[in-house]
């Protein structure tokens, strides 16, 4: 069913100050056909996350000099990198915190190897290593393109996370029908709506801002159901 991951390397950059357990994950994903680089400090890891071409970061919060929240805020402003966070702090607000600031998913710590490599697996289908279909689609002023993930928002590009992009992705190909909040649940993170769908409200709320000019946005909540594109003022009939 993996076949299309382990069809060639990924690069992947460990942002952990635990030595030991970069050892003990570089040993895992070598078996799983990824190639790890490590770094033991948010400058260190900053540095290498900017400098090299990686299919997915994880990034531990708790490391020396710089967080992991001020290592994804700068990184966020400059690379639309997937990123993983680890952390043994598990208190809600840390979690909205990495998702606001950007992170595409969020594990505790302790975690099993094998739930990592699978979210992993997921975050890279969502950030386009599957097939994806090749029409583009617009709706107003919006349009967006799945082959090159890029959007554009009344001609100005639209700089998004990878989940932020799958998002936007799911409402454009519904074409203006109400997509469910357990639609946009299962298809992203693959389970059924539990308390982790409050994620997806952290996520709607960064898209919409980006997406507004004003108070214009082409994004509505169905209060209760889910969320549909809509058109905004400008917007031809």
């Amino acid at each position: 069913m993996h076949k299309h991951y382990e069809s060639k390397p990924r690069r992947m950059l460990l942002i952990e100050d635990d030595v030991d357990l970069c050892a003990l994950m570089t040993d895992f994903f070598a078996q799983h056909n990824f190639c790890i680089d490590a770094a033991h400090d948010g400058p260190t890891g900053l540095a290498r996350a900017l400098e090299g071409s990686f299919d997915i970061i994880l990034l531990d919060v708790m490391i020396p000099v710089l967080d992991g929240f001020e290592v994804l805020r700068t990184l966020r402003s400059r690379s639309a990198t997937p990123v993983i966070m680890l952390t043994a702090r598990i208190e809600r607000d840390d979690r909205i915190s990495g998702l606001d600031l950007g992170a595409d998913d969020y594990l505790p710590k302790p975690f099993e190897p094998g739930e990592l490599l699978a979210r992993i697996r997921a975050v890279l289908r969502r950030s386009g290593e599957a097939e994806v279909r090749r029409e583009k689609f617009a709706r107003g002023s919006l349009s967006v393109d799945p082959v090159l993930r890029q959007a554009h928002f009344k001609g100005d590009p639209v700089e998004l996370t990878s989940l932020e992009f799958d998002i936007l992705l799911m409402l454009a190909r519904a074409n203006g029908r109400i997509v469910s909040r357990d639609e946009i649940t299962a298809a992203l993170h693959q389970r059924e709506t539990s308390p982790f769908e409050r994620s997806l409200d952290v996520h709607i709320s960064h898209l919409r801002k980006k997406l507004s000019r004003g108070s214009d946005s082409p994004i509505r909540t169905v209060r209760g159901v889910g969320y549909m594109l809509v058109p905004v003022p400008g917007d031809a009939a």
